[in-house]
C-alpha cells in the first residue's frame, strides 16, 4: 500500500514533525497538538506505520550518561572502497553490513568511497573483531579508511517536511 504526496495533508505532515520531536507523546496530547479528536489522530498514525512513512520508533541513549557505567566506547566513521561496484558486489556488501548490530548507519556513496558507514563498539578489541569480519577477510573491499569520534556534538535522525 503507497501513500501518494497528494495524500498527505497538513494534519498528516503536523503529525511527522511531531512524532519526529518527541514520539513519545500520548495519543491525547499528540491530537491536541495537532487539533484533532484522539480517534483521528490514532487512525491517521495507524495509517502512517502501515505505509512505511513512519519506519519505527526508537529512544535516543545519552552517550555521555551512560558512559559511567557502561563506558565510552567507540564510536567511527568508516569509509569504505570495494574492488568491484557492480550492482550485485555493492547489494552484498549492503547486507552483509546490514545484519551486523555495530553497524549503526550505512551510506552508498558518490564520489570518493562506496560506503560510509557509523559504527558503534565496547571497545578496541570488539572494533578489531569487527574490521576483520566485515572487511579484512572480504576480498572485495580494496580501502578502508576510520574517523574516530573524539565527541559527539549532535546527533539527529530527523527529515526535513517543509
Amino acid at each position: 500500500m503507497s501513500l501518494l504526496q497528494s495524500e498527505l495533508d497538513a494534519i498528516d505532515l503536523q503529525l511527522l514533525e511531531r512524532l519526529q520531536n518527541d514520539a513519545s507523546l500520548s495519543n491525547q496530547a499528540l491530537a491536541e497538538l495537532v487539533h484533532v479528536s484522539p480517534p483521528t489522530c490514532l487512525r491517521r498514525v495507524k495509517r502512517l506505520r502501515d505505509v512505511g512513512l513512519i519506519e519505527r520508533e526508537i529512544a535516543v541513549l545519552s552517550v555521555d550518561a551512560l558512559a559511567p557505567i557502561i563506558g565510552h566506547g567507540l564510536c567511527a566513521v568508516v569509509e569504505i572502497t570495494l574492488d568491484r561496484q557492480d550492482q550485485d558486489a555493492l547489494e552484498a556488501f549492503e547486507l552483509k553490513v546490514a545484519q551486523e548490530d555495530a553497524v549503526q548507519q550505512c551510506y552508498r556513496v558518490s564520489p570518493g568511497p562506496d560506503f560510509c558507514l557509523v559504527v558503534h563498539a565496547r571497545d578496541m578489541p570488539g572494533y578489531l573483531a569487527l574490521t576483520q569480519r566485515l572487511f579484512t577477510f572480504d576480498a572485495n573491499v580494496r580501502n578502508v579508511k576510520t574517523f574516530f569520534s573524539i565527541k559527539r556534538s549532535k546527533f539527529g535522525a530527523r527529515v526535513p517536511l517543509r
